[in-house]
């Protein structure tokens, strides 16, 4: 399964545009596909994932004044199209173009609040000075934290482990450009070409791994 679904985000491994991917199905073909879907035909679903990618490029667009990297919305767009097709309900009388919609559009935007999230911390460990004994004063030191409470702090804990726990399942490679990507076990956040730099290969070679990383986190922490 997770080099099927390696094969379907091979399109958003390199530049590429909405006529890039598998045309849109047609309403008979989309209604065959999701009764066969409905019935556990995994290549239906393959079916219905790959000829829906167009509709992940249109959402995309309506991002494009954001500062985040088109590739990276891509993939993000298509993690919420397999969710939205994973988590269809076949007695709705809602279309799968829309509910994807919705999903797809959801999942870039949280994204995006967590991108924002990632800056808005960096922002707050900014130095500001030092104290009477020489010790570094932060900005986040000197503005109150809106306390979370216990349940909140709990849950976060828990995400974390399962995200630890997941990164397990990456080779050396991988694992070293996630890390390096996000910025893991205090790592500093690097750019897709300050590592295909530093490692002497292509941007392109280290987006494909990334992405390749992402699906299989994905999956794992999906199950």
């Amino acid at each position: 399964m997770i080099e099927l679904l390696a094969l379907l985000l091979l399109p958003l491994f390199g530049t590429v545009s909405s006529q890039s991917f598998p045309e849109v199905l047609s309403s008979e073909e989309e209604e065959k596909y999701l009764k066969l879907w409905q019935e556990g035909d995994d290549d239906a679903r393959t079916k219905l994932i790959e000829h829906n990618l167009r509709l992940v490029a249109h959402i995309v667009k309506k991002f494009e004044n954001t500062k985040e990297d088109r590739e990276d919305l891509l993939s993000i767009g298509a993690f919420g199209l397999i969710k939205a097709v994973d988590t269809y309900n076949f007695t709705s009388n809602t279309k799968l173009a829309t509910y994807a919609a919705r999903c797809i559009e959801n999942e870039i935007l949280m994204y995006l609040r967590s991108s924002r999230r990632k800056r808005q911390i960096t922002w707050l460990d900014s130095s500001i000075g030092s104290d009477k004994e020489g010790n570094e004063i932060k900005l986040s030191d000197v503005i109150e934290d809106p306390a979370k409470s216990a349940l909140e702090k709990l849950e976060f804990e828990e995400k974390v482990a399962t995200i630890n726990e997941a990164l397990k399942i990456l080779n050396s490679r991988e694992l070293d450009i996630i890390s390096r990507r996000f910025g893991l076990n205090g790592r500093k956040v690097e750019t897709q070409r300050e590592i295909a730099k530093s490692l002497n290969i292509s941007r392109s070679y280290v987006s494909r791994i990334e992405k390749r990383a992402l699906t299989k986190l994905y999956l794992k922490i999906k199950k």
